[in-house]
């Protein structure tokens, strides 16, 4: 998943730092990035692995993306004002910290229960929040104004990076060990039942104990880099009041495309692992489906070089709404059909995602002027659409089959479209 970049206004109450002296702080800040993508797209592999130790149903395992996705909501706010009152370069460090404690929560939750496995991820989603509200800045300031949307670009090619490596490599080191199905479990001794959770869940212990250990390692790194010390640019100051957004309808719609395209982004990403593994699509065990769900991420990675190029002469709402249509044939592709077709028609969705979040997030907040900063953390609050959606297929999931469920993310691409295409004249970039 993209992470957004915050857009208020920002000045280094410092001497610029020539290009040399930027170096490191870029690199550190871009290991960032990768971290962000990494964490956030490891979901995707825990799902499937908690659900069938829990033996959960679709609902109840979605609560990860709920407490994970939630926490952008919850969270966003309070980061704010932390960071006013430590300012940037400690409130990154401070979420790397509780980023990192919410990994090393994985190791009691092990032994806990799926209660403390949610919380775990609630904790961890925090830390990435704060992290997200503090770093996303020193992008913009680390070299020239100039340069800044190339930079911004590298960074976000490196989240990508860290979305598409993670499922195979979360694959080959938690879901390489054979699952038990929910009758063959059942056959078994209470007391044995629960040695075995805990055994299959212990296979999350090490991965997230070496994460833990990077983020207090960038921590480190952060805390004694030399940065420009950041300030809100007092004459660029939101103007009036948080209500008055709303007489904006692009930006509305835009708020609802986030929420929505996140939604089904994080929701098909959810699902792809048990969907891959369905007998009628390829019937494959969950470390091997994980490998072709970092080709779903990969492909978001690949599209956004080709958007790059494309948009520089069609419209982003037509760009929008092309990818949108293009999204919901492949889905119905995915619904309808069977075999190999329909599961690389749903990876496929992946390389459509590639300019959505992006392109509706600046269509949303074109022509707003001084209300900018307060507009973006309105779309940033939009995010917790990761934790809605997600739960909504996974309600259909239960009811009428995981095919059947990705009509959930295919009506999300269908207001997209439909917000490309009203607005699709509405500037280019």
């Amino acid at each position: 998943m993209e992470t957004p970049t915050s857009t208020a206004a920002l000045a280094p109450d410092a001497v610029a730092h020539d290009g040399r002296g930027n170096t490191a702080p870029l690199i550190i800040v871009t290991i960032l990035f990768f971290m962000w993508g990494l964490l956030t797209s490891l979901n995707d592999v825990l799902i499937p692995h908690l659900k069938a130790i829990y033996t959960l149903s679709y609902v109840q395992a979605m609560l990860v993306q709920f407490c994970f996705f939630g926490a952008y909501l919850i969270v966003s706010l309070p980061a704010g004002m932390l960071i006013r009152r430590i300012g940037y370069q400690r409130g990154a460090v401070a979420g790397l910290v509780v980023a990192a404690a919410g990994c090393a929560l994985f190791y009691p939750a092990a032994n806990g229960g799926y209660g403390l496995f949610l919380f775990a991820f609630f904790v961890l989603a925090g830390g990435i929040t704060v992290l997200q509200v503090a770093a996303n800045p020193y992008v913009t300031v680390l070299g020239d104004p100039r340069t800044a949307s190339s930079r911004l670009t590298l960074t976000q090619a490196f989240n990508s990076l860290g979305t598409t490596v993670a499922p195979a490599l979360g694959g080959m080191l938690i879901l390489s060990g054979s699952v038990l199905g929910a009758e063959e479990l059942a056959r078994l001794p209470a007391v044995e039942q629960v040695a075995y959770r805990a055994q299959q869940a212990a296979a999350v212990q090490g991965p997230y104990l070496a994460l833990a250990a990077a983020l207090l390692l960038l921590a480190v790194l952060f805390a004694l880099a030399r940065l420009p010390k950041l300030v809100d640019a007092a004459g660029d100051a939101p103007a009036g009041r948080f209500t008055d957004l709303f007489v904006h309808k692009h930006l509305v719609l835009g708020t609802i495309g986030i929420f929505l395209y996140v939604g089904g982004e994080v929701s098909i990403g959810s699902f792809l692992i048990n969907y891959i593994g369905e007998p009628h699509i390829a019937g494959l065990a969950p470390a091997d489906a994980a490998h072709y769900v970092s080709l779903y991420w990969g492909g978001a990675m690949v599209g956004r070089f080709i958007g790059f190029a494309v948009m520089r002469t069609v419209s982003p709402g037509k760009a929008l709404a092309f990818n949108a249509v293009c999204s919901m044939l492949l889905i119905l592709v995915a619904i309808f059909g069977s075999g190999q077709l329909a599961m690389w028609a749903i990876l496929a969705v992946g390389l459509c995602n590639s300019i959505m979040f992006p392109t509706i997030f600046s269509m949303a907040l074109h022509g707003l002027g001084r209300q900018t900063g307060q507009a973006s953390g309105l779309l940033c609050m939009a995010i917790v659409g990761g934790a809605l959606v997600p739960f909504a297929q996974g309600a259909l999931a239960d009811a009428s089959g995981i095919q059947v469920s990705f009509f959930v993310p295919l009506a999300c691409y269908a207001f997209i479209l439909y917000f490309g295409a009203r607005y699709v004249n509405l500037h280019r970039q």
